[in-house]
This record gives structure tokens, sequence and C-alpha cells, in this order.
């Protein structure tokens, strides 16, 4: 594999604090050419799986070595699309959850769960039918949509370029701040007990699903909890929640509340999943606790408290437009966002447990799907074709031409002499 794929791993295993020669642990190999990608969306997929299986090992005391297949990291990323439940395949976009075109562009919404679909036809006055929503998103501006259905409750986010993300507000506070951060708190002791590592789930779709059904996979007892009137949606339950059991608690009934505290006070991780400050009035900190917190815009700044998923940041962040353009807008070939933090996710939180079994304290860490998003479009190496070409000056002009890919240590840096004209040279060798 080729220094990106490594240096990607390096870059996420220096984010998440870990040995820089654990790298070496790490083995790449399997089909190439998979995900693909104006973005390098496959070198995010190797890189965070690397990153999951380096913290595993480190935390089990294993030499490794971790091996990181294309084939099986890109099926993993689009494991949804893979999913059949009797032979039936998946719904994975509601009719509602779509791209639409506005008075000066378009806008895409997200409208999978009952509630966003009703806070989406409610913000729009709009019967529940595609023609109908279409027809009234289309007499609005795509601002004026983003703003109305916010405001309602329901998911919407207008196309913006990359510059005008760069511009905004939240693109800005996104930018300015690392790819995840993690924090020790205090120094109160592990609350880890005899048995399998207890987390405690409190994520939806897919970024903290993934995440925590990697953790089950090592071994954690995972037990996620839903509320009884808004469960998950029955395909993302089959395809995300593979080695955890779940429950129903309404925490606004004192007697389910009472069970979740004992829940949480019996945990070893909390992971979270909800928009940020949703879950506050719970009190859920508890010393020698590990929480990780995941959220779409991250927890600060304008859209600090709004909700999201990943086709909607992808839309806001200038990604779609990226993969497609302004005029037609396009996605990643796969949830990247939602995956790759999904498992980078899991990789903090076992790293969390390392460092705690070291140092004790209280932990946190923060992720966002935007941050992955930054880094994806920021972070990562990309194929820039003005790297490898040139220009020389010579009989026909100054020409702009293509490096040869032959390189070698003490190889020629480029030919000798530029094209002459054509049929202008004599027929004899030249002389030494």
């Amino acid at each position: 594999m080729d220094n990106t794929v490594r240096s990607g791993t390096e870059l996420l295993w220096s984010a998440l604090g870990g040995d820089p020669a654990l790298v070496d642990r790490v083995e790449y190999g399997g089909t190439s050419g998979l995900l693909p990608a104006r973005l390098p969306v496959m070198d995010l997929a190797r890189a965070a799986v690397a990153v999951a299986g380096l913290a595993a090992v480190e935390r089990a005391g294993l030499p490794g070595p971790v091996r990181v297949d294309d084939g099986a990291v890109a099926t993993a990323f689009v494991s949804e699309r893979h999913l059949r439940v009797d032979g039936r395949a998946p719904v994975s976009f509601a009719p509602l959850s779509r791209f639409w075109r506005t008075k000066d562009g378009w806008v895409r919404t997200h409208a999978n769960y009952p509630h966003h679909r009703a806070a989406l036809l409610a913000a729009l006055g709009t019967p529940d039918s595609v023609e109908a929503v279409a027809a009234a998103i289309g007499e609005r501006t795509s601002a004026e949509v983003e703003s109305a259905v916010y405001a309602a409750g329901g998911l919407a986010v207008a196309l913006r370029t990359p510059g005008e993300w760069a511009e905004h507000a939240q693109g800005r506070e996104v930018a300015a701040r690392p790819l995840l951060t993690r924090e020790r708190l205090d120094d109160a002791p592990p609350r880890r007990r005899s048995g399998p590592l207890r987390v405690l789930d409190l994520t939806r779709v897919i970024a903290g699903p993934v995440a925590t059904r990697t953790l089950a996979l090592l071994g954690a007892d995972v037990l996620r909890i839903d509320p009884p009137a808004n469960p998950e949606l029955p395909d993302q339950h089959a395809d995300t929640d593979v080695g955890k059991r779940t429950a129903a608690l309404d925490l606004d009934r004192p007697s389910d509340r009472r069970t979740f505290d004992e829940l949480l006070e019996a945990a070893d991780v909390l992971v979270t999943g909800y928009r940020p400050g949703a879950l506050d009035r719970f009190g859920l900190d508890r010393p020698g606790l590990v929480t990780a917190r995941l959220s779409a815009w991250g927890d600060y700044g304008p859209w600090g408290g709004r909700r999201g998923f990943d086709s909607l940041v992808q839309v806001a962040t200038g990604i779609a437009v990226t993969e497609g353009s302004a005029e037609e807008p396009g996605a990643l070939p796969a949830q990247a966002l939602d995956h790759g933090t999904g498992y980078l996710l899991a990789a903090a939180v076992l790293r969390s447990l390392t460092e705690q079994d070291r140092d004790g304290g209280t932990r946190l860490v923060r992720l966002a799907l935007a941050q992955t998003g930054h880094w994806l479009t920021h972070g990562l190496p990309r194929y820039e074709p003005g790297r490898y070409v040139t220009e020389t000056d010579g009989p026909l002009g100054r020409l702009r031409h293509a490096l040869s890919p032959v390189s070698y240590e003490g190889g020629p840096a480029g030919w000798s002499r530029p094209p002459g004209v054509a049929g202008a040279d004599a027929p004899v060798w030249t002389t030494a």
C-alpha cells in the first residue's frame, strides 16, 4: 500500500494519542479501487478501521498484526446495502429523504423517522406526497426551507459549495477545531469490575451504533436503550445492533429512570449520539466513567444544538458539490462520515480505557460527523494532477505536460529535451 494509506493511519493514530511505533503492526491488502470518489474515501475508511484494530490489540496486549483488507472495509462501509432480512432488501431512505430543487438551488431533507417526516410536512404545510413537497419546496429559496424545517423540528440543509461552508459560521468553527477531543476530567479511579466491559449505548442510526457494534465484537456487553415511543428503524436495528442487547426505557417515567440510573451506575462506558444538550437533563455524568459523545455538527457554534445525519453533513459542507456539482449535487459512495466516525469512536473509547487503566480519571471523548468531513476534505492527501505535471519551453512554445511515472533514486528528473517541430530533425544519430 502507498504512503497515503499509512499517512492516514498515522494521522488518526496520532489524534488518538497512540504510540507511533504501533502503526508498523498494520498490514494492508485486498482488492484495490473500491469506494471510488473524488475525495479520498477509501483512505478514510482504511485508516479508521486500522486505528480501531490498533486500539484493540493495544488494549488486549496482543502483538498483532492488524490486517486491513480493502474488500472487507469497503463492504462494511456499505453494510446496510448488503443486509437482507429473509431475502428482503432494506429501505435506506424514505421517499421524502432526498434532494429537492428550490427556487435558487438545492436542499436535502431527511425524513426516515416518522417524527422528522411530520415536522417536514408541518413546516411546508403540505400533505404527505412527493409531488406536494416538491411543489412547496420549489417555491422557496434553499435558505428559507432550511430555516423553516429546522424551526419545526425537522431536518433540511441547503446545498453549499466548499467555499460557502468555509465562510459559514459553523464551518469556521469546525475548521478551527481538532478532529476529535479526548479529556481527562478528574482523578477518579476506573469504574470497571470483574467480567466483560459494560457499555451503555444511547445512539441512533449509523455512526454510534457502528462504534458500539465494534465494541460488542471485541467482547463488551453492550446494552442499547431506546425510547419506547421512538424505536430504531427495523432495518437499521438489524444492520447495526448485531452483538448487542437492546431495551426500551422512557426516562421521563420514574420507574424507568430508576432502572436506567442503576444501569448507568454499573456501566464502564457511556456512548451517546443524540444532538448536543438533548440528554443533559438526565444528569449522565459519573466519576470514573468513559463517556463518548457523538454529534453531527459539533457541540459548539450556531449549529451546535442541531440534529443532523451523514447525508445532510455532506450537503452543508460542500462534499455533495465536490462529488457532483452545484447544478447536479452528488454523494460519497458510502455513508463514509458515519462509518468512519463510528470506527474512530470505537478506537477513541478503547484508547481512553487503556489510558484510564494506567492513569485513572473520568474520561470524555467528543467526535462530530462534520469534523470527520473536514478531515476527509482537508486532512487527507488528495489526488491533485498539478503535482504531477510540469511546464517546458521549446520549439512548440510553452508546454504543460505530465511527468513520467518512472521514478527511482538516482534516476532522471525529466526528459533531456522538449519535443521539436515534427519532422524537422535531421535523420542522423546524435554524436556522443
